[in-house]
């Protein structure tokens, strides 16, 4: 009897390793293949730069590549949805920004995801002000200026975003209620052709990164007005916020603040383990000089902490920016 059940023990055992080394959340090898980093920025653009450099970097850490795929369309919100029906292994992972997280969904009620429900938050990465900025062309030197002009001329100014649903969208359609303005929308795929197009005077204004607009700020082509966040960016300190340079001439802009923020998330169900080890790899990339560096000179802030604290962030902006969305009327064009 006593053999018996020693046999009976050694069989449950036996099965029960069998069942775990089947059940593909646990993967004890991981990764033995390479990853699939789905950046929703365009080449180039502020959710583009921390995916690459996060992805040489993990590929030394993990041992495997990192493969960067940048999907810009829809404002992001096609690569997010791609990302959340992946797989659920730490294969597929997603470098996004609030716009398909936070703001998308208060835009799109068939979305085909659920920013709340259908990730698993690593790390927020980054975050940056947009910048409020105007061609060159324009004649434009002020917040100030930019709300007179377009008060004069109803209609007759436009603006350029990275994307219907996007925070740079979603800035200014705040500044046009809080400022009581009329100026039309024009989305672009991504940071990148946004800016180029304002450079080259095709829009009068936009709200975008500041790494998108540096370089033809330096060229003269366009000006470089304010800051979205509530105070001045230590990147950027010359710069002052929408909310000091305009409430003179808007008493709704007292309170603007639209700050922009990226992050590092996986399909929902994503084993703790490797949530976890993401999360502490990628912190130790971001806490590196150089990195650091390389961030700052695109007026790029690093961030980092816990994969619930990025959640949280998600939480909060989503539900501030749903009631935002409603009151200023914003849709998508």
């Amino acid at each position: 009897m006593h053999r018996f059940r020693t046999v009976s023990l050694l069989s449950l055992i036996v099965i029960a390793s069998l069942c775990c080394a089947q059940d593909g959340r646990q993967e004890p090898t991981w990764p033995s293949r390479s990853l699939r980093l789905i950046a929703v920025g365009a080449p180039g653009g502020s959710v583009d730069i921390p995916a690459r450099v996060i992805a040489e970097r993990l590929k030394d850490r993990l041992g495997q590549p990192v493969l960067v795929e940048n999907r810009p369309q829809a404002g992001g919100t096609l690569g997010s949805e791609t990302v959340a029906r992946a797989a659920a292994d730490g294969y597929t992972l997603l470098l996004a920004f609030n716009g398909p997280l936070a703001n998308a969904p208060h835009f799109f009620p068939k979305l085909g995801y659920n920013p709340l429900t259908d990730f698993s938050p690593i790390i927020q990465t980054s975050n940056q002000p947009f910048v409020l900025a105007v061609s060159t062309a324009s004649g434009m030197d002020s917040v100030t200026q930019f709300i007179d002009s377009a008060r004069k001329a109803p209609g007759k100014l436009n603006y350029a975003s990275l994307g219907n649903g996007s925070g740079s969208h979603l800035s200014m359609e705040l500044l046009k209620t809080e400022a009581r303005l009329y100026v039309l929308h024009i989305p672009y795929n991504g940071a990148p052709a946004a800016a180029a197009a304002l450079a080259g005077g095709e829009v009068h204004a936009a709200f975008l990164p500041p790494a998108a607009l540096l370089p033809y700020a330096r060229a003269g082509r366009i000006k470089l007005l304010a800051v979205s966040g509530r105070e001045r960016f230590a990147l950027l300190r010359e710069l002052p916020s929408v909310r000091e340079a305009g409430a003179s001439a808007a008493a709704g802009l007292r309170d603007f603040d639209a700050d922009a923020w990226n992050g590092l998330l996986a399909p929902a169900g994503t084993p703790r383990a490797i949530i976890e080890r993401l999360n502490q790899e990628v912190q130790r990339i971001l806490a590196l000089p150089e990195v650091r560096e390389l961030f700052e000179r695109n007026l790029i802030q690093p961030a980092g902490g816990s994969s619930e604290a990025f959640g949280r962030l998600i939480q909060s902006e989503f539900r501030k920016w749903g009631p935002v969305i409603r009151y200023t009327g914003a849709k998508p064009d």
